[in-house]
């Protein structure tokens, strides 16, 4: 009721006389609730007082702690159809087993035989390759033969050359003792004309020694023509000589060009057997790819191309496996306020989806239902999701963590911090103030040991 009088109530009517004024203005209950607020306060100090953990809330998911573990999805790396399943949704393969067959879908593959073709193919280039090894062998032995007989033939154009040079040497030397000759015989008929000339000789032996003269004249003009002819043999000899050169170096240089060509074609034999070869074992892994098989022992989750018949494109995801052997871990993420907190090695409670627990915050020790881990892997890059992804290994001081647990199920965080009054955490709270940051001890030992 409003207070809109100056009429005191309580100084006209007397309260005391009904039973609830008794009870509220009855001494021994202001004594009592006097007595209870006390001790409230009392307590509300004392748990003000109480240690309370901080801790950094965050959420995740069951991971595995290695990549090879998590579940994955198989891939054909080359384009093809479907043609057999041998696996059903949920069978569990070992490591090698066939998942499904595929066939090709490309016609330059579509004969079945391309990989022994392509063998003889490497065989008849083989030997074809052997041929022009014979062949450059045969052409260096000619080649080696003409340079032998090349010198055996300069070797006698040379000796003819030096034999016609002595001759002429000689037929120079009978030149000149045959124009002696002529110059005697010449002093001799002029003598001889002199004195027949004085009455001295007769007609006769001057005639005589005409005939004389005449011969040696001859015989002059006769060396003279030898002398020619040695000269002429000089040159011819050079001739000779320089044919023979011409005439081997061609032989030779043609023998040479046809090794070039022999040896060109050596290597291109060698360069189709290598791209053959290279097809061979393309060809040879090609056909092992039509049967997909699993690469590590596990269950099948899901057949993502399902149709007999059905194409796909090289890469795309065919089937998910999820392997049978792996390390659980859990992959949280926080949010950015809280990253400089957290560091590698700490300790943390995770609450697992669907696991029965009872969670205090700031009594970890009086949780039930939480189990240990550390922090083995802080990214340092910020998600999607605009939080950070921290991982968790289990902690091996604390209890074994539930092998029911399946990857991908839901886990709820708690990264345990120092221990702080529940007072100040109130005012925290209040404030929106982060939690305290500090340097855990391990990291100031570290840091000692180094200085």
């Amino acid at each position: 009721m409003l207070n809109i009088t100056k009429n005191k109530l309580h100084e006209k009517v007397d309260l005391t006389q009904y039973a609830s004024g008794k009870k509220v203005f009855n001494e021994r209950n202001q004594k009592y609730f006097n007595r209870f607020l006390i001790v409230f306060g009392v307590i509300l100090i004392i748990i003000l007082l109480l240690p309370w953990t901080q801790t950094v809330a965050g959420k995740g998911y069951v991971t595995t702690l290695t990549p090879a573990q998590r579940p994955q999805t198989l891939q054909s790396p080359i384009p093809g159809k479907i043609e057999k399943w041998y696996i059903r949704e949920g069978d569990f393969v070992e490591k090698g087993d066939t998942i499904l067959h595929i066939s090709e879908v490309k016609s330059e593959y579509f004969d079945t035989m391309i990989v022994d073709r392509t063998g003889d193919q490497i065989r008849v280039k083989r030997s074809s390759q052997e041929s022009y090894e014979e062949k450059i062998q045969y052409l260096s032995n000619q080649v080696g033969s003409l340079q032998q007989e090349r010198g055996l033939k300069t070797n006698q154009a040379e000796n003819k050359l030096e034999q016609s040079k002595l001759k002429f040497k000689s037929d120079s030397i009978d030149l000149e003792a045959a124009r002696t000759n002529y110059e005697i015989a010449q002093r001799q008929y002029n003598r001889m004309e002199a004195l027949n000339e004085e009455g001295l000789k007769s007609t006769a032996e001057v005639e005589n020694y005409r005939l004389k003269l005449q011969e040696a004249k001859a015989k002059e003009i006769a060396q003279e023509n030898k002398v020619l002819a040695s000269r002429n043999e000089i040159i011819n000899a050079w001739i000779e000589l320089n044919r023979i050169q011409a005439e081997y170096g061609e032989k030779i240089s043609k023998t040479q060009s046809d090794r070039s060509t022999a040896e060109s074609d050596l290597y291109q034999a060698q360069a189709d057997i290598s791209k053959l070869e290279t097809d061979f074992a393309n060809y040879d892994t090609r056909k092992g790819m039509y049967y997909i098989r699993a690469p590590q022992s596990g269950y099948i989750n899901k057949a993502i191309k399902a149709g007999i018949g059905e194409t796909f494109k090289e890469g795309e995801p065919l089937v998910g496996i999820m392997p049978s052997d792996y390390e659980i871990a859990v992959e949280t993420y926080v949010d950015p306020i809280d990253m400089p907190l957290l560091h590698i090695g700490e300790k943390v409670r995770v609450q697992f989806d669907g696991w029965p627990a009872i969670v205090f915050s700031g009594w970890p020790n009086s949780s039930y239902g939480t189990y240990g881990a550390e922090i083995v892997a802080i990214e340092n890059f910020i998600s999607p999701n605009g939080k950070y992804r921290i991982l968790l290994a289990p902690d091996e001081e604390e209890h074994v963590w539930p092998k029911e647990i399946k990857i991908g199920s839901g886990a709820s965080t708690l990264a345990l911090l120092e221990d702080v009054s529940i007072w100040y955490e109130l005012w925290r709270q209040l404030n929106g103030f982060p939690p305290n940051y500090y340097t855990p001890e391990s990291s100031t030992t570290s840091n000692e040991k180094k200085g």
